[in-house]
């Protein structure tokens, strides 16, 4: 199959949008105006059914509805639109809604390191042991997600975008942090680079002596979702795997952090036969995805996502919470039923696919998990702990939150014991 791609101007060019109801395109095409949007001639013709829309799960994946706008936003929209609005106006308002968005969740731009007394641009580094590299070619996605936390990134609003063009600075970087042992490369997507880019940014850690404390190489990406034939037929699919087995021939650990959502994207004979070939080369996929309202808020579809990944020979590793951005109160739930689906979705499973850790919140001071409800005095309290922390001496500490229906994040959660601020409050700030 030869890649294709549609925008957001291109909707009508899609065989099964343009046989949808009038008011289902409308709402697309309001939404796309401020979240991003691109889909993949994959996504379109072998994932989404188009006789189940807007309920289909993978449509509502790539597809922006208007509910995840204020009813203000919509208005707005529409008026914009019966106006026949120019361009400009069109993009001057979603900027407006964009920048209320929150498009710099738990505070990533505080992640930047400073590299002899400069930030070192395109690069995070919030836990000691992992580096994140936004590599300039990777800043984009085969498709785009409708829940995605790094929505922002492909607005177009500079100001936003993480991108790295300077990786001579980056590797003096890492030459210079030894505690650093893995290097995560994300975005956007690195799986939309070439081959040949790819191995120009990696070949130092397979090399040069100086990078021997970089223990572990991760991709993240969306890629086998919605381009698995990135791995079996595009004109360097076969010298990409070829990387794949130089860097683990190296003494590199290789994963694929790979971002699933619903069983439905392991279905396909691509994305099986994209799996084979990467578990063929001694690299490893683990998988990540958050529980998301209206498309997998349900044990049964987790359970099932799980199983389906063990018996592919993939490692389950996160669930997550939807992020404090975009479109968030369309797709997030309530802390209390994110851990009911994860511990009655686990209840299902054999202990080898028990490997996800979750709900896991992602937040600005490190990655919380919420690990189940304690009783103390006849009062109920939500147990968690730092899996990861912006502190050493934070991690793997267990802490109280008051219990709560309504919570779906960490700043919506009080103290236990009628205490001011969480422990972490005050070197946070």
């Amino acid at each position: 199959m030869l890649y294709k791609t549609y925008h957001q101007h291109q909707l009508d060019d899609i065989d099964g949008f343009r046989r949808l109801p009038k008011a289902i395109k409308d709402s697309v095409k309001i939404a796309s105006q401020v979240f991003p949007f691109k889909v993949s001639n994959y996504l379109v013709g072998e994932l989404i059914d188009w006789d189940c829309i807007p309920d289909d799960p993978l449509f509502r994946l790539a597809f922006p509805l208007k509910e995840m706008l204020t009813q203000e936003d919509q208005a707005t929209f529409t008026r914009l639109f019966e106006s026949q609005a120019t361009a400009s106006e069109l993009i001057a308002a979603s900027n407006v809604i964009r920048r209320r968005l929150n498009p710099n969740p738990a505070d990533q731009k505080s992640n930047v390191p400073v590299h002899r007394g400069r930030p070192l641009n395109g690069v995070q580094h919030k836990y000691s042991r992992t580096v994140l590299l936004f590599p300039s070619a990777g800043q984009t996605c085969h498709s785009h997600c409708s829940f995605c936390f790094r929505w922002s990134q492909f607005t177009g609003i500079k100001e936003e975008k993480f991108a790295c063009d300077d990786t001579a600075r980056f590797y003096e970087y890492l030459a210079e942090n030894t505690g650093i042992s893995d290097v995560l490369l994300t975005g956007g997507d690195p799986m939309v680079m070439s081959t040949a880019r790819l191995e120009d940014l990696l070949e130092p850690l397979i090399t040069k002596k100086e990078f021997g404390h970089i223990q572990n190489i991760r991709f993240g990406t969306k890629a086998l979702s919605f381009w698995p034939y990135r791995f079996i037929s595009d004109k360097d699919a076969d010298s990409l795997l070829r990387l794949f087995e130089r860097l683990t021939k190296a003494g590199k650990h290789v994963a694929l952090m790979a971002h699933f959502n619903h069983p439905r994207e392991l279905e396909t004979a691509a994305v099986k036969t994209a799996i084979e070939r990467i578990a063929s080369t001694g690299a490893i996929i683990r998988t990540q995805g958050p529980v998301l309202a209206k498309i997998n808020d349900d044990a049964a579809v987790w359970c099932e996502l799980w199983r389906k990944q063990l018996t592919l020979g993939l490692v389950p590793y996160y669930m997550f919470m939807e992020r404090d951005t975009g479109a968030r109160d369309y797709f997030a739930v309530p802390i209390i039923r994110a851990l009911d689906i994860y511990h009655s979705a686990v209840s299902g499973l054999s202990g080898l696919a028990r490997t996800a850790r979750g709900p896991v919140m992602a937040t600005s001071p490190g990655k919380i998990e919420v690990l189940g409800i304690v009783e103390i005095g006849g009062q109920r309290y939500f147990s968690l702990r730092f899996i990861q922390a912006r502190k050493k001496n934070w991690e793997n500490r267990h802490f109280l939150a008051g219990y709560s229906t309504t919570a779906r994040w960490i700043d919506e959660l009080t103290p236990a014991f009628a205490e001011q601020h969480f422990f972490f409050a005050d070197q946070l700030a």
